[in-house]
């Protein structure tokens, strides 16, 4: 496989299962040593390193919850520490419920912005520092298509979403040129945080479709290795949609 990473260290948060872990595998295959954090499950982090270190590459994990300052730093030093600057960010941890506007509380709504918008600030923030000094950074943050499409039962997933691409374009402007920060849409994914929807939920989203069926996480980790990689020189402040086609834009 083409060795795309090959001296480049990445850090992918929620790397122990779902996107992230793909992402996390992508890119080792392809050259990177791989810093993942996760949230709870330490012995899933740790077979991720397993893998990553069976291809040859250098691995650690971390817990951190990202909505924390301390964590996120914490998380960034010790990647730093033990398997170098940072090249590669790929924010991948996220998380999601639904509830109605009658349900919705201000607590819930606060901690999906706080995991899911500010938790992007902090890491992306956390790590722009030392791109900039070192004159080369590439970043991918993660949105959904709830942020461009209405979700009356994710008021506030949606909206955190919808920041996250606001806060992909404003970083691209303001870091550039050396940094490039980009963003992917997925549309429902096979994930454990896909299944908070109700079975017939998805059944409905695959009929909605046009290509029938729900994403795998190894094809949205495809979208964020092209962002990532040299591939998508031209680009940047962009949201990539991975939608299967529900969602299309412009």
């Amino acid at each position: 496989m083409d060795q795309a990473f090959a001296n480049r260290v990445a850090l992918v948060t929620g790397g122990s299962r779902g996107i992230g872990r793909a992402t996390a595998l992508r890119l080792a295959r392809e050259g990177a040593d791989v810093a993942i954090s996760y949230a709870s499950r330490t012995d899933a982090a740790e077979a991720v390193v397993g893998e990553i270190r069976s291809l040859g590459r250098r691995a650690v994990c971390a817990p951190c919850d990202v909505s924390k300052p301390d964590d996120v730093e914490r998380l960034v030093s010790a990647a730093r520490t033990k398997i170098g600057p940072i090249d590669l960010l790929a924010h991948c941890g996220a998380i999601s419920n639904i509830a109605s506007h009658a349900e919705l509380s201000y607590e819930q709504w606060r901690e999906t912005i706080d995991v899911n918008l500010n938790g992007t600030f902090l890491v992306v923030f956390a790590v722009k520092d030392e791109m900039l000094r070192r004159g080369f950074g590439r970043m991918v943050t993660v949105s959904s298509i709830a942020a461009l499409r209405p979700r009356k039962m994710q008021i506030h997933y949606a909206s955190a979403k919808a920041g996250v691409i606001a806060l992909t374009r404003c970083c691209a402007e303001a870091f550039a040129p050396h940094v490039r920060v980009n963003c992917v849409a997925p549309g429902l994914t096979e994930t454990e945080m896909a299944h908070v929807l109700p079975e017939q939920t998805i059944r409905q989203v695959v009929s909605e479709t046009p290509l029938g069926r729900i994403g795998q996480p190894d094809e949205i980790a495809n979208v964020i290795r092209f962002l990532l990689s040299e591939e998508s020189s031209f680009m940047t402040g962009q949201t990539v949609v991975s939608s299967g086609g529900r969602a299309m834009i412009p």
